[in-house]
């Protein structure tokens, strides 16, 4: 789906997309590029099974951006809690480490919707990142 096109569903059409940024717990920098990648491919397999698209991904040490389009029947906090859940999972089984011993994520999340500025200069933030190697 190009960025200009909607999404088309039985009884809407529509053009949600958030960018959203979860942070780590105590803000400690904890990620890798490899704690990174699990990170991200835990939160695509959540997008793929809950019908909603990571447009783009990336992060730092301690935070990730994630560029979702998503349909309306899916809430901003059930998106956040999802890909929090199941990636803080698939971390901790991967033997990264966490800030804390009961959690990854700090509970808290940011989200704005994208629509003021281009998508693409949203990605190219995204895209820029620092990060870590």
């Amino acid at each position: 789906m190009a960025t200009h096109e909607f999404r088309r569903e039985r009884h809407s059409v529509t053009d949600l997309k958030i960018h959203l940024i979860c942070i780590t717990k105590y803000r400690r920098k904890v990620f890798t590029d490899e704690g990174l990648k699990c990170i991200e491919a835990a939160m695509r397999s959540v997008s793929d099974s809950m019908k909603f698209r990571i447009l783009e991904f990336n992060g730092e040490g301690d935070h990730v951006h994630v560029l979702l389009e998503f349909p309306p029947k899916l809430s901003v906090s059930m998106l956040a809690k999802h890909l929090k859940g199941v990636s803080s999972r698939a971390y901790s089984k991967a033997g990264h480490p966490k800030p804390s011993p009961e959690t990854l994520w700090s509970p808290s999340y940011f989200a704005t919707s994208v629509g003021g500025a281009p998508i693409e200069v949203v990605k190219q933030y995204i895209e820029q990142q620092a990060r870590p190697h």
